[in-house]
């Protein structure tokens, strides 16, 4: 199945799509909600969807404005160094556990919301990332049983901040300015996809201006790993998100020079089977000058 969470005339409601149609399943089954913390509650609700047993009147998808997949996860963890050529290129050694940062709320926003470049700095880079929607927790998942605790997959631009991220041993302040990590639009159901989403291509791109172009089966930790290590430390609770790593072709790492993102350019990170996440960039100065003058 095919997922979205958008706004239309007003009201945001979980969208089934169908090619160029949606369907609102909050109109047609109030249970669901608002987001997609319904269906992930309710197993039940997505069987019936899987059946066809849910109908009504449909709105064109591009009629709709996408809001996040879950409003408010209850963590949004990350990978970093997850593809053996991105490790490289950032100068960093192959180690023998994954990478692992966190990301707050307020760094994450919509696919189509603008990526804010900070005033602080201009060194934004984008990472395009597969990323996890869970939909049953647990604690101390075996990698056999991990991929029954996935609700669903997405597409992330993992923006990232270059000099902050160097500023400490630690990522979090390059990874968690305010409206630089962009998710969605839409969400993929696993039966729609590969084991564990591997073999899919994924890219980023400005324009015409390829990026990056690799294949999730280049992961070093796969999906089924990455639950399986990250539910040993904490407990993993529906609606959590996990983003997967980037590959090669970061920004910071182009030569001569490095890529950075630039107001009135729109990024976009596709990957195979899942869709596109485009973010227009924008300066802060100027969403500030805006937000003045309302």
């Amino acid at each position: 199945m095919k997922l979205m969470v958008g706004t239309f005339s007003g009201s945001t409601a979980v969208y089934l799509v169908n090619d160029a149609k949606a369907l609102n399943l909050t109109a047609a089954m109030p249970e669901v909600g608002t987001d997609l913390m319904g269906l992930i509650a309710n197993p039940a609700l997505a069987d019936r969807l899987r059946k066809g047993e849910v109908t009504g009147p449909t709105v064109d998808v591009d009629s709709i404005t996408p809001a996040l997949p879950v409003a408010n996860p209850g963590k949004v963890m990350c990978l970093g160094l997850n593809y053996v050529e991105h490790v490289k290129e950032g100068g960093y050694d192959l180690g023998d556990y994954p990478a692992i940062f966190m990301r707050t709320r307020n760094s994450i926003m919509a696919a189509g919301e603008p990526m804010v470049r900070p005033r602080c700095s201009e060194k934004l880079d984008y990472e395009a990332e597969l990323m996890i929607v869970i939909g049953k927790g647990g604690r101390y998942i075996t990698e056999a049983d991990a991929l029954t605790h996935v609700f669903g997959y997405t597409v992330f631009n993992d923006g990232s901040l270059r000099d902050y991220q160097r500023k400490t041993h630690q990522w979090t302040p390059g990874k968690n300015f305010d409206n630089t990590g962009a998710i969605g639009p839409v969400v993929i159901t696993p039966d729609d996809l590969p084991v564990g989403a591997a073999g899919l291509k994924i890219e980023s791109r400005v324009g015409d201006e390829l990026l990056q172009s690799s294949n999730t089966a280049n992961m070093i930790w796969s999906v089924a790993q990455t639950i399986a290590i990250m539910s040993e430390f904490t407990t993993l609770e529906p609606g959590d998100l996990i983003a997967m790593g980037t590959p090669p072709g970061v920004g910071h790492a182009k030569k001569p020079n490095p890529r950075w993102l630039k107001p009135g350019e729109t990024v976009e990170i596709e990957i195979e089977r899942i869709g596109i996440c485009a973010s227009p960039i924008v300066d802060e100065a100027d969403v500030a000058t805006q937000t003045a003058a309302q």
